[in-house]
C-alpha cells in the first residue's frame, strides 16, 4: 500500500502554523458591514443611466454602464481573450477550451457567500461588473456578438471552435431563471448544442423542479450546483446565515437531486472548494456520496479572494489540496472508494487504498492535478473547463490548466510527500 507521508510534504504559503490543512476554527469570516442605502441593489449606476456600448471592460474608475441579462453577459478574462473580444494570453496555456458566461445586473447577486467576489456585501465598494471573481476581471458583452462570433466561425469553415463548451453560469437575482432560459434559447438558436455543448452552474435558491426539466428540454447538456462547502455547518456559516445570505444546504440537495432524475448519470455534478475548514474525509465523504448518485465532482482549491469576507485567511496548503484531488480523482475515475482509504484522527488522508505501482503510475500521468470540471472533446477524465489560474497563481500552480511535464509532476509529488516513484 502507499502512504502519505505527512512530515515530509511541504506546506503552502498559506498554511498557519505549520499546519498542513486549514482547520475549522481558522477560517471564520469576518461579518459584513452594512451597506448605506443610497449604494444597495445598484442604485449608483441605475441613476446614472448610463447606455451600454459594445464590449465593457472593468475599469474601476467609472460608473458602470447600464447593462443587464439576458442583452448583456459576463465572461471569463481566458474566455475574452480566446474568442477575441480582449487582448492578453495565459502562461504556459492557450486560455480556455470552456466560454464561461456569468448573468449580470446593474443590481448584482443578491447573495452573500463569504469566499466569493461578487458578493452583496461589496455594494459599498464596487459596482458590480467591475469586482473580481475567481481572481478575474469578468468583461460584460452583448450576447448577440459571442453567438455571432461562435457562429461565423462555424458557418464559413474556419478552424472549428477552440471552446468545446460553454457554461452559463447563473447568480442569485429575481430575473436569472428567465434569462438563464433565454441565453440558452439565444445560443442553440445558431449553435448546435451537440457541436459545443452547454453546461448550467445553477442558482438552487431560485429553482425549482420544473425549472431543471426545462433547461434539460431546450438543449443542456449538463447540470451543476455549486455546494463548495463539503459540510452543512461550513455551507451556513459561509454561505447562509452567518453571512446575512439567502441560501440553505437542504434547498441545494433538494435541486441537485432533481438534476440527477431529469439530466441522468453523468450529467450532473457539483463544486466542492477545498480548505474552507473541512477536513480531507469530510471532502471526500462527499466525493463518494455524488459518485454513488451517479454524478462527478469539481473541485476547487480555496484562495482568499480580494475584497472577499474571506479575503484575510489563507490559502489551502499544497499538501491538502494534493491530497484530496487525488483522493478524489481516484474516486471519480478509478473506481477507488474512500472506505478503502485510511484517515488519522483530524481526518487527514493518509493512504490511498492502492497497491504503490498503481498509485505511482496516475500520479505520474498528472491527471489527477489538472482542473476539474465538465469534460471537453479530449477524454473522460480531461475537463473543457480548464479556469487557468482561477484558484492560484501561475507562481504556485494549485489546478494545472494544462498537461504536466515531469518538472510539475516532480514538485507535486514533493508537495503530496511521496518525492519518488515507490516500489
Amino acid at each position: 500500500m502507499s502512504c502519505v507521508k505527512t512530515e515530509g510534504a511541504q506546506p503552502a504559503d498559506g498554511g498557519r502554523d505549520g499546519l498542513d490543512f486549514n482547520p475549522y476554527d481558522i477560517m471564520e469570516p469576518r461579518a459584513p458591514g452594512k451597506t448605506p442605502r443610497a449604494m444597495q441593489n445598484g442604485a449608483r449606476v441605475k441613476s446614472s443611466n448610463v447606455a451600454p456600448q459594445g464590449v465593457y471592460r472593468p475599469d474601476y474608475s467609472i460608473l458602470t454602464p447600464h447593462m443587464r441579462s439576458p442583452e448583456y453577459v459576463q465572461m471569463s478574462t481566458a474566455a475574452a481573450i480566446t474568442l477575441g473580444v480582449t487582448d492578453g494570453r495565459m502562461y504556459r496555456c492557450s486560455c480556455t477550451r470552456c466560454l464561461n458566461l456569468l448573468l449580470t445586473y446593474p443590481e448584482g447577486c443578491r447573495a452573500n457567500c463569504a469566499y466569493c467576489g461578487l458578493a452583496r456585501h461589496r455594494e459599498a465598494e464596487r459596482d458590480y461588473a467591475d469586482r473580481n471573481f475567481i481572481r478575474v476581471d469578468w468583461p460584460a458583452v452583448p450576447m448577440d456578438v459571442i453567438v455571432d462570433k461562435v457562429a461565423t466561425n462555424e458557418r464559413e469553415g474556419g478552424p472549428g471552435s477552440p471552446f468545446h463548451r460553454m457554461c452559463i453560469s447563473m447568480i442569485t437575482h429575481p430575473r436569472s431563471d428567465d434569462d438563464t432560459v433565454a441565453v440558452l434559447k439565444k445560443w442553440t438558436s445558431r449553435i448546435d448544442p451537440e457541436t459545443i455543448p452547454v453546461s448550467i452552474l445553477s442558482n438552487p435558491t431560485t429553482m425549482g423542479r420544473a425549472d431543471v426539466q426545462r433547461l434539460k428540454d431546450l438543449g443542456a447538456d449538463i447540470f451543476t450546483v455549486a455546494l463548495d462547502a463539503a459540510t452543512p455547518e461550513i455551507f451556513d456559516r459561509t454561505r447562509g446565515k452567518g453571512v446575512q445570505s439567502p441560501h440553505k444546504w437542504d434547498k441545494y440537495w433538494e435541486v441537485l437531486l432533481d438534476a440527477r432524475d431529469i439530466f441522468g448519470p453523468e450529467k450532473f455534478g457539483v463544486h466542492i472548494i477545498v480548505g474552507m475548514g473541512e477536513t480531507e474525509h469530510d471532502v471526500l465523504r462527499l466525493v463518494q456520496r455524488i459518485v454513488d448518485l451517479g454524478g462527478h465532482n469539481h473541485m476547487f482549491c480555496f484562495f482568499p479572494e480580494d475584497g472577499s469576507l474571506m479575503d484575510h485567511l489563507p490559502a489551502t496548503p499544497r499538501d491538502q489540496w494534493r491530497r484530496v484531488q487525488l483522493g478524489r480523482y481516484l474516486i471519480d475515475y478509478r473506481d477507488a472508494r474512500v472506505d478503502h482509504m485510511t484517515f488519522d484522527d483530524q481526518g487527514r488522508l493518509m493512504d490511498f487504498g492502492l497497491p504503490g505501482g498503481e498509485l505511482d503510475d496516475i500520479i505520474d500521468s498528472g491527471l489527477p492535478f489538472r482542473t476539474s470540471g465538465c469534460p471537453g472533446k479530449v477524454q473522460e477524465d480531461v475537463s473543457a473547463c480548464d479556469r487557468p489560474y482561477g484558484d492560484s497563481p501561475p507562481s504556485d500552480i494549485a489546478s494545472y490548466p494544462f498537461a504536466l511535464e515531469r518538472k510539475d509532476v516532480k514538485k507535486v509529488r514533493k508537495q503530496l510527500g511521496i518525492p519518488h516513484r515507490l516500489v
